[in-house]
């Protein structure tokens, strides 16, 4: 559901320059703009992205086109890039933004936790669910997630307690960016920390995952299409239509890029023999 942006928060790290804004729904997002310094295709990527990350049930933040209205941006000077060391101005319109995990004031978020912690994250298996996604997309950027402490309920368990929780975020870099080609290389969408694939020991422990991918359905990759704000593709088309096709078309081949992983010299599943 689009939403609408009413309080800048703060600017936050990385290429596409985001910024944390609080929305008119209660929600805080970070907010990728699409005169970004990266390209205006890593927003199609990251919204592409987000509607096959759904269907996969991958532990990501929600999503939503967030807008930016000019009165906005007025009371809001701080909204700009910087760019070759000049400053440029956000423009109006509609924005994709990736929901913070609750309000920033209240919810320390970190990007980093030391292996004591790292190793009792409640949902490791989703590294494992991101780096067939990864592979599939062709995500050349380094796999980034983020850690925040929630109450999670165990099987079998009472009201449950608190644990860390990881949600991976930034996917503006899939498809090779805004290159839109794919490249297959065995370092893609591992996470740095090779400790959190301890429990890989065979291909199955790449399920359910894998086999959603190969299987994929094509009317989720159309809907992913048709989430798209016409103004975000107009002269775009034909070649967002071609990497969508190849895209379908390599589904079958995400199983032998598992494999590649573990064949390579750095291989980051000790366990799988």
């Amino acid at each position: 559901m689009p939403i609408s942006a009413v309080r800048h928060v703060r600017k936050m790290r990385g290429g596409a320059q985001g910024q944390l804004l609080e929305a008119d729904d209660g929600h805080w997002y970070v907010v990728k703009f699409r005169n970004n310094p990266q390209h205006p295709r890593v927003l199609i990527n990251e919204l592409v992205a987000a509607a096959l990350l759904d269907y996969l049930k991958i532990a990501v933040p929600p999503t939503a086109l967030v807008r930016v209205e000019p009165e906005f941006l007025r009371a809001n000077p701080e909204m700009q890039f910087t760019i070759g060391g000049k400053p440029v101005p956000v423009q109006p319109g509609w924005h994709f933004g990736s929901r913070y995990p609750g309000d920033p004031a209240r919810t320390p978020v970190y990007d980093y936790l030391p292996d004591a912690l790292l190793d009792s994250v409640a949902n490791l298996a989703d590294f494992r669910a991101i780096l067939v996604f990864d592979q599939w997309v062709s995500n050349i950027d380094g796999r980034q997630s983020v850690f925040y402490r929630a109450r999670v309920r165990r099987e079998n368990s009472g009201p449950g307690s608190a644990a860390f929780i990881a949600r991976m975020i930034d996917h503006g870099f899939a498809f090779n960016g805004p290159n839109w080609t794919f490249i297959d290389s065995p370092h893609q969408g591992l996470y740095p920390r090779h400790s959190v694939y301890a429990s890989v020991r065979s291909e199955e422990d790449f399920e359910p995952w894998l086999g959603q991918v190969v299987h994929f359905p094509e009317e989720v990759i159309d809907r992913a299409w048709k989430s798209i704000p016409p103004n975000w593709i107009e002269g775009e088309e034909a070649a967002l239509e071609e990497l969508l096709e190849r895209l379908y078309e390599r589904r079958a081949e995400v199983p032998r890029l598992i494999e590649c992983c573990r064949q390579s010299r750095s291989n980051p599943f000790p366990n799988w023999r």
